[in-house]
């Protein structure tokens, strides 16, 4: 427990160097309407919550058994999704959001046993939203990709 705790700190002064060097950033143009600086922000913000809570939490007095062990298929599926993401990176100015996520959400959905026709559904439901409300509501443009020819 005392290393997760120090591992946790160990972060959380990553976090805050990040936050520190993301603070002055100023853009000479900016796409997004509350600029290019909030996102690195808001994302460094919720996980230095996360690592002051797990650095901080009070020790549990009884070990659940429920807790998953850390064996080689649980590492297969970490390998696997760190995988996916790298591909997701690579593909996403290509091919665009909407494909991308397509294209990894649904080996991710099937990787932790999702059925073929509700992981197809599903994924191509939620990245059409996503790209819809990134796009139209919050006025945040993603690249379109290969889909780049529906644009009007």
């Amino acid at each position: 427990m005392i290393l997760q705790r120090l591992f946790a700190l160990f972060l959380l002064a990553i976090c805050s160097a990040l936050m520190v060097m993301a603070w002055p950033y100023q853009a000479a143009f900016s796409y997004e309407p509350i600029g290019p600086r909030a996102f690195p922000l808001l994302m460094l913000g919720l996980m230095a919550c996360g690592l002051l809570y797990l650095a901080f939490r009070p020790t549990p007095l009884v070990h659940k058994d429920d807790e998953p062990e850390l064996d080689r298929a649980t590492l297969n599926k970490i390998v696997i999704c760190v995988a996916l993401l790298l591909v997701f990176a690579a593909s996403f100015e290509p091919l665009g959001f909407i494909l991308s996520s397509i294209l990894i959400g649904v080996p991710m959905a099937r990787l932790y046993g999702g059925r073929w026709l509700p992981s197809v559904v599903i994924i191509v439901l939620t990245s059409l939203s996503l790209y819809w409300l990134f796009d139209r509501v919050m006025e945040v443009p993603l690249p379109l990709g290969l889909l780049d020819v529906l644009e009007n």
